[in-house]
């Protein structure tokens, strides 16, 4: 009967284990990403702009730069996502890992309908923060309206590429 006993509180152990294991797994979407939903962002044209107010519905956000030719080049691909999905709630955020001025005499010549922000040299740490590793342009982070990452890239995206996954959040 001991071993009985023992036998069950092993299994019962490993499956709390397993249980608090998948817990902590669903949450760390969330608690990965730090303070990344208060800060705060210069925007181009003026003003600012506060992660906070974009919480509540999905969001991608696409750290890019002007000196970067991938980022320059899936800048309308992005614009076309955002067209396409913002009527279904989708929001689209580009941080820009740049100097004030070359961004805004990029967005001049080509100007996009998503937010735009100014992250600075501190756009690289934050883009690190939400898992690009290297630290490398172009990456993007989709966010469901929970405020979770559920998908990351490192690279050029495309609005195929952008839809299959909004299709999947």
């Amino acid at each position: 009967m001991t071993r009985r006993r023992l036998l069950m509180g092993t299994v019962a152990a490993a499956a709390a284990a397993g249980g608090v294991g998948w817990q902590l797994w669903q949450q760390r979407g969330t608690s990965e990403v730090g303070d990344f939903w208060s800060r705060r962002f210069e925007r181009p044209q003026g003003g600012e702009l506060a992660l906070s107010s974009l919480r509540g519905r999905p969001l991608v956000v696409n750290f890019w730069a002007t000196w970067c030719p991938p980022c320059v080049k899936e800048m309308p691909e992005i614009d076309r996502f955002h067209k396409a999905y913002a009527g279904r709630g989708w929001q689209v955020l580009g941080l820009a890992v740049d100097r004030p001025e070359p961004v805004r005499d990029f967005l001049a010549r080509r100007p996009v309908g998503f937010h735009i922000a100014l992250a600075g040299l501190e756009g690289t740490e934050i883009s690190k923060l939400l898992g690009n590793e290297r630290g490398l342009l172009p990456f993007t982070a989709v966010f469901d309206a929970q405020g979770r990452i559920v998908k990351r890239k490192l690279g050029e995206t495309s609005f195929a590429e952008l839809s299959d996954w909004a299709n999947r959040v």
